[in-house]
C-alpha cells in the first residue's frame, strides 16, 4: 500500500522554500514561464531555463519513486511527438532557418540535416524545460491553499473551489486505478512489466475508461450536494486553509518577472522567436 501511495501524483506535504510559497505565486510563475518557454525558440535561453527548474525540482524534495511513472510516459508521448514531425516534416527546420546542411543522404525527402535536428532539440528542450515546472506545482501545492490564494487575488472563489476539487481527484483517480490494477493481478491478469508492452497500455486503457466515467459521476453528485447547501449564494467565503504573499512570494515573482523579460529581450536581439545559428 505505501508503494501505492508513493506513485501518485498529488501534493506531498515536505518543508521546503517552495512549499512556503502561496499557490498563487506558483500559479502565476508556472503559467507565465510555461508561455515564454513554449514561444521562444532561442536555445541558450531554454536550456538556461531548463537547468532553473531541475535545480528548482531538487529544491522541491520530489523523490524520483514519487513521479518515476509520469516521467516515462510523458518522454514516451514526447519522443513520439518528435518522430512524428519528422515523418510528416522531414525538412521544416530548413524552412524555418532558411538554410540546409545535410548530415546524411536518405530515401526521397527523408534527409537528415543539421537545421532539422537543431528544430527538434529545441522542442525537446521546451519539454525538458516545462515538465519539471508542472510536476513541482502539482507536488507542492495544497489545494485547499492554492483555492484560497486564487480567491485572495480575485479569482471567484466558486472558480477557485471548483480547481481545487480538480487537483484533489488527481491522486484519488490514481489510487482507485492502482487498487484496480493489484485486484486484476491478483484474478490473474497480468498488468505489471512482466506482460508485454501494448499488452499493459491496452489493459490499463481497460481500467482508466471507467474510471473517468465513475468520477464523472462522483463530480454529478458532489455539485448536487453542493447545491442542496446552497453553495455560491454569497459574493464571498471564508477559508479554513489560506496563506498571505511573504517575502518569498514576491521574490519568487520579481525573478519570474525577470526570466520573462530576458526572453522577450532575446525575440528583439533574434529578429523573432528563433536563434539562428546557422546564419
Amino acid at each position: 500500500m505505501a508503494k501505492t501511495q508513493a506513485q501518485t501524483l498529488g501534493y506531498i506535504a515536505h518543508d521546503t522554500p517552495l512549499h512556503r510559497l502561496s499557490g498563487a505565486t506558483k500559479l502565476i510563475a508556472f503559467i507565465t514561464l510555461s508561455v515564454i518557454a513554449m514561444t521562444s525558440y532561442d536555445t541558450r535561453f531554454l536550456i538556461g531555463l531548463g537547468i532553473l527548474s531541475l535545480v528548482l525540482f531538487w529544491l522541491s524534495k520530489i523523490r524520483w519513486s514519487e513521479v518515476n511513472t509520469v516521467i516515462y510516459f510523458i518522454l514516451f508521448f514526447s519522443i513520439l511527438n518528435l518522430i512524428s514531425i519528422y515523418i510528416f516534416e522531414p525538412e521544416y527546420g530548413v524552412q524555418l532557418y532558411g538554410s540546409r546542411t545535410v548530415i546524411a543522404e536518405g530515401i526521397g525527402r527523408y534527409t537528415i540535416t543539421q537545421e532539422q535536428l537543431f528544430y527538434e532539440f529545441n522542442l525537446f528542450v521546451k519539454y525538458f524545460s516545462t515538465i519539471p515546472l508542472a510536476l513541482i506545482f502539482i507536488l507542492t501545492t495544497n489545494p485547499s491553499e492554492f483555492a484560497s490564494s486564487l480567491n485572495r487575488i480575485g479569482v471567484s472563489y466558486r472558480i477557485a473551489y471548483a480547481v481545487a476539487l480538480a487537483l484533489r481527484y488527481i491522486p484519488d483517480i490514481q489510487s482507485q486505478f492502482f487498487a484496480v490494477r493489484q485486484s486484476q493481478q491478483a484474478r490473474g491478469i497480468e498488468m505489471s512489466k512482466k506482460a508485454p508492452f501494448f499488452q499493459r497500455i491496452k489493459r490499463s486503457a481497460q481500467v482508466i475508461m471507467p474510471l473517468i466515467f465513475s468520477s464523472l459521476d462522483r463530480i454529478e453528485v458532489i455539485s448536487q450536494s453542493m447545491e442542496l447547501r446552497r453553495f455560491g449564494k454569497e459574493n464571498r467565503r471564508t477559508w479554513y486553509s489560506a496563506r498571505s504573499f511573504k517575502r518569498g512570494d514576491f521574490l519568487a515573482l520579481f525573478v519570474t518577472v525577470i526570466i520573462v523579460a530576458i526572453g522577450i529581450y532575446l525575440f528583439f536581439t533574434n529578429g523573432g522567436r528563433f536563434y539562428n545559428p546557422f546564419q
